[in-house]
């Protein structure tokens, strides 16, 4: 073999499982035997809530004499049947004892009838029975006093469980908090939220609390009958519960407080000032080029005439106008056209044009250039002119 080859060192913890396989226990008989105090156990690092086994205890339970006889005898559990034929009694007179509350179950469970069948270890049956002051309750007449309380329907086996159950509880538990949600898990919530006022406080005992051993899926009825099992029902019992659970609330506070979300301190939030809306611009529409309507049979050509013609304005007196021309030859922009006589004829025989307001439509509000806008109204005006030409003028 190398010398670079070597083991991987073996770990000084393991789960519980792994644990009850090395000690020859099923996982229920592992954990009563945790419960009892015969296999000492650390809290998981982990943060999962579970608890581990040394290997050095492993290594110690293993090197006793018997081993593994010795440790399944010890936490061993019997049935009614099977525990009133070890203590040589009958079934009912072992009932009776156990309703009594001499004899004090360890475990319980619900078969297929939603039946509580109560399990009790044979070692505490062995103890009883090993006992001079218990030999006259295991032959003869059960003693009146006995009897009456029977007869009144006492039944001490859910309260012995559940003060049992606690005290395993609390013998695994190291931090305050741990001890008060034990404490907490056998009170009704009215109690509970009677007793804690604060929510915070409340909500992280909340995550103390041990899981119910009972079974049977969330709200059916053997999870309500799980339920009852588990929590106190006497007066007696839920008032000694409720002075212990703030003994140990104190201690917890003091110890340490519950977890608190930190105050939020939200920065102040600033306004920016009002400012004026400025005054939008105005504005500036060119002005529209006015279009001539067509008489009703007359031909379809439109003419543009210029802003002065259509307006109406008077024709100056004296003679004729002379228009000013631009370096083409043509008209300026904006130059009255020449006064001549087949104008005059024109327009005393059809008289002005008129046009509506309502015909200048957003249409003729173009952007085009206003020497392009004059060149096309003097073509079509002196074409119309033209095909005019031939009508009389009139006296």
């Amino acid at each position: 073999m190398s010398a670079s080859t070597f083991s991987p060192p073996r770990p000084t913890t393991c789960t519980a499982s792994h644990a009850a396989r090395e000690l020859g226990l099923k996982r229920g008989e592992f954990d009563l035997a945790v419960h009892l105090g015969l296999i000492r156990t650390l809290p998981d690092e982990g943060g999962r809530g579970g608890r581990r086994v040394e290997r050095a205890e492993i290594d110690r339970l293993r090197a006793q004499k018997g081993h593994p006889d010795t440790l399944q005898e010890r936490v061993r559990v019997v049935g009614t049947t099977e525990g009133a034929a070890l203590m040589k009694i009958p079934a009912g007179r072992f009932t009776r004892l156990a309703r009594l509350g001499l004899l004090v179950p360890v475990k319980w469970y619900l078969n297929r009838y939603r039946a509580v069948v109560w399990l009790y270890l044979a070692e505490d049956l062995r103890h009883f029975i090993s006992g001079t002051e218990n030999a006259h309750l295991l032959k003869g007449r059960t003693p009146e006093s006995l009897r009456g309380q029977l007869e009144a329907g006492v039944d001490l086996r859910a309260r012995n469980w559940r003060g049992r159950h606690l005290g395993f509880l609390l013998r695994q538990a190291e931090d305050p908090w741990v001890r008060a949600g034990a404490v907490a898990a056998f009170l009704p919530p009215i109690e509970i939220a009677d007793l804690v006022k604060d929510p915070y406080d409340r909500a992280y005992l909340h995550r103390f609390r041990p899981a119910s051993p009972g079974q049977g899926i969330p709200g059916s009825p053997a999870a309500h009958l799980a339920e009852r099992i588990a929590t106190a029902q006497d007066a007696d019992e839920i008032e000694w519960l409720r002075s212990e659970l703030i003994q140990v609330l104190q201690e917890a506070r003091a110890l340490s407080p519950a977890p608190r979300p930190a105050a939020r301190c939200a920065a102040p939030t600033m306004r920016a000032a009002a400012r004026p809306v400025p005054p939008m611009a105005r504005t500036v529409t060119p002005p529209t080029e006015p279009t001539v309507p067509s008489e009703a049979g007359a031909e379809p050509a439109v003419a543009r005439v210029s802003e002065q013609l259509l307006l109406g304005s008077p024709e100056p007196e004296g003679g004729p106008v002379t228009v000013a021309s631009g370096a083409s030859g043509g008209p300026l922009p904006g130059a009255p056209e020449p006064k001549d006589e087949p104008v005059v004829r024109a327009f005393g025989w059809h008289g002005p044009p008129t046009v509506p307001a309502a015909a200048l439509s957003s249409a003729h509000r173009g952007h085009r250039p206003a020497e392009q806008s004059r060149t096309r109204t003097d073509r079509g005006l002196r074409g119309w002119l033209r095909r005019r030409s031939h009508r009389p003028a009139q006296a």
